[in-house]
């Protein structure tokens, strides 16, 4: 890292990217004050600022020292420091490390300009739902609910909205992260939990956002995209493996009490290829306004799933898993709730020393406290070890883990609101905890929708969270690509989605075209399952039309099909980072074409698929990227690539290529006569 001094101010440079532009006239940092206000209803949050003070700190003075570069920003020429910056670094890594002085009084905001070009792109953020390049675009980094619909423009937002505030919008998500990736071929973390946000508005500079002094920023930089993404995975701690036997069919999800075994053989009898059976409500259920709900008290319920331990042990000699579900909340109403209360080990309330109850609609939770290491170990051996992997689960959904309210008292001391955002690592930690005391990570799958930093070291699945059941643009079928590319980009290499969609409401329901359209993406990803969604009965299921379920057999079959491909693919995650579902960039970056659109992915380096995203359409065009050949799957027709073209899409055919020159050529020819 190298510091250049001008007149009126200096440069921090690394690899020729010029991280820090400071000039008097135009500064690089302000600092500030503001009080949060949050409102929370449902996962859903209303965060707001009264901001007393936003200060530009016009004079700066930096200094090489012993241990790097000292940068000195005050408000004033001549005025005592405010904020002290320390860089380090060597050819292409820094960190920057924070603090304010003695005189900075009630500072509690940072702000930050990272020099940007016009033309430059800018992906990461998290998981992010409507937009995958964020140029343009500010982005709040707040873990919350995605929202109903999240466009404001439509009926189903408005509703959300004005019934509980659900609507969300474009930058709300259950996974953000302060790391983003720049086509100028770097990367920045930043090190807070605190509320931050990344605004990538303006032409010349790219604002960071911190409701506090972070602790520390790091950068990175490389020859490739590849080269940068290998270096976050290290960073950020590399996924466990994903279990082999989640490569060999679909995980079929069905809540219908001891009739889901039934139903399973009705996915079996149509050639579907099952790996495991899915019946998140292995705990019972709950009737509320919003459909189903589950019992929230994390043990088997034999009303509902008479002699499940017998049942799940009959599944596992046909070559079938058992998955439940689980979240960090007891009910009230439960037997673990009592038992947690009288260990002390849940959350406690900031006006009173008494549990905090959270309404999730009709009934109520307390919240373990995971900052207590007592509460977690119990949580871990006693929930997670004896009642789910001894009795025999092979897998869950880790639900919930973005629902903490700011307003808390947590046994660590750490206030709510720099807890909020780190609660979904702190929740996959516990999860990742149980699974290896029991000897089973690579083994055990469970899923999550809520994440932050270093998830990816605990979560060895991640899961789009609860779309509409439709092909909006915000909320709808192709959201979940974008998804799955910009939390692949920061180390996260394995992703999925409930095939067919979650929420139904306001008269919006499945139909089989959206079913079958989903399935076909989902066989080109590293898991498939289905989901039920939240009104079951009101929507189309997928054993209720013989014509979607022998579709959706067919795409299990592929699915199964491509193990050996997947299982290549998983090995080069594992040792290099890669994410399987990726931007076409990350290996062709001299192709401007492969910048454009979100919408279709390499699957490795070998398999580019372009999933039919949209209603009623029977063809695509699609980029191929690069100045190679490619294959289209169902005709066996060889395209140049570097060009766009378009092909027929009935159902049944998505557009999908291999390289001609792949080592896999063999293995991909046969999937058109499956």
């Amino acid at each position: 890292m190298r510091l250049i001094e001008h007149a009126d101010g200096f440069d921090l440079i690394l690899s020729g990217r010029v991280l820090l532009h400071h000039r008097n006239c135009a500064p690089a940092v302000f600092v500030g004050a503001g009080e949060p206000a949050v409102r929370m209803n449902h996962g859903n949050f209303d965060v707001s600022d009264y901001l007393s003070a936003r200060v530009p700190l016009r004079h700066g003075v930096a200094v090489k020292t012993a241990a790097g570069i000292e940068c000195r920003f005050s408000d004033c020429a001549g005025g005592a420091p405010v904020l002290l910056l320390r860089a380090r670094g060597d050819e292409d890594s820094a960190v920057f490390e924070w603090s304010a002085t003695a005189t900075s009084g009630d500072l509690n905001r940072l702000w930050l300009r990272v020099p940007a070009s016009a033309a430059e792109r800018v992906w990461g953020g998290g998981e992010q739902l409507s937009y995958f390049d964020l140029r343009g675009r500010r982005f709040p980094l707040w873990t919350s609910e995605p929202g109903v619909g999240r466009d404001k423009s439509t009926r189903i937002t408005f509703e959300a909205d004005r019934r509980n505030g659900g609507g969300g919008d474009y930058f709300n998500t259950n996974y953000p992260q302060p790391t983003f990736i720049s086509s100028r071929r770097y990367a920045l973390h930043v090190e807070t939990t605190a509320y931050a946000a990344f605004d990538f508005r303006q032409r010349d500079f790219h604002e960071i956002e911190v409701w506090e002094v972070p602790r520390r920023m790091e950068f990175w930089t490389a020859p490739t995209y590849a080269a940068l993404v290998g270096r976050l995975s290290s960073r950020f701690g590399r996924q466990p493996p994903l279990p082999a036997w989640a490569r060999d069919g679909a995980i079929i999800g069905l809540k219908d009490g001891a009739e889901s075994f039934a139903r399973l053989e009705k996915y079996l009898a149509a050639g579907a290829a099952v790996s495991g059976l899915w019946c998140e409500d292995w705990v019972g259920i709950r009737e509320t306004s919003f459909g189903k709900r589950l019992f929230w008290d994390w043990r088997w319920n034999p009303a509902r799933y008479p002699d499940l331990h017998r049942r799940i042990g009959e599944l596992g000699a046909r070559g079938i898993r058992f998955l439940g579900y689980v979240n960090p909340y007891l009910c009230v109403d439960g037997s673990l709730y009592p038992e947690a209360a009288a260990a002390g080990y849940l959350v406690r309330r900031l006006d009173r020393d008494q549990p905090y109850l959270v309404d999730f609609g009709e009934f109520e939770c307390g919240i373990v406290d995971f900052t207590n290491e007592a509460a977690a170990d119990w949580f871990a051996e006693a929930v997670i070890g004896r009642n789910m992997l001894d009795f025999g689960l092979s897998g869950w959904m880790a639900d919930f883990g973005e629902y903490l309210p700011t307003d808390v008292r947590l046994a660590s001391g750490l206030p709510g609101m720099l807890a909020h955002n780190a609660w979904p690592t702190i929740w996959g930690r516990v999860n990742a905890a149980a699974v290896a005391k029991r000897g089973k990570t690579g083994d055990a799958l469970f899923f999550m929708r809520a994440g932050y930093t270093g998830i990816q070291a605990h979560c060895p699945l991640l899961w789009a969270g609860d779309q509409s059941v439709d092909f909006s643009r915000h909320d709808g079928l192709q959201t979940v690509i974008c998804a799955a590319l910009s939390s692949g980009l920061l180390g996260n290499a394995y992703h999925h989605s409930d095939i067919g969609g979650y929420t139904s409401l306001f008269g919006n329901v499945r139909t089989a075209e959206l079913i079958a359209r989903w399935s076909e993406m989902a066989a080109f990803t590293p898991v498939m399952r289905t989901h039920e969604g939240n009104r079951p009965r009101e929507n189309l299921q997928i054993d209720q039309d013989p014509a979607v379920l022998a579709h959706f057999a067919r795409m299990t079959r592929i699915h199964r099909y491509l193990s050996p491909y997947v299982a290549e693919l998983s090995l080069e995650a594992a040792s290099t980072g890669l994410p399987l579902q990726r931007p076409c960039f990350l290996h062709f970056e001299d192709d401007l074409g492969a910048y454009e659109g979100q919408t279709e992915y390499l699957y490795g380096a070998d398999l580019l698929v372009a999933p039919v995203v949209e209603e009623g359409a029977l063809r695509r065009r699609v980029h191929l990227p690069g100045d190679i050949p490619w294959v289209h799957l169902w005709s066996g027709v060889e395209h140049r690539g570097g060009r766009e073209v378009e092909v027929d899409a009935p159902l049944g055919q998505p557009p999908v290529f291999y390289r001609s020159d792949s080592r896999h050529r063999g293995l991909f020819s046969g999937l058109a006569a499956l």
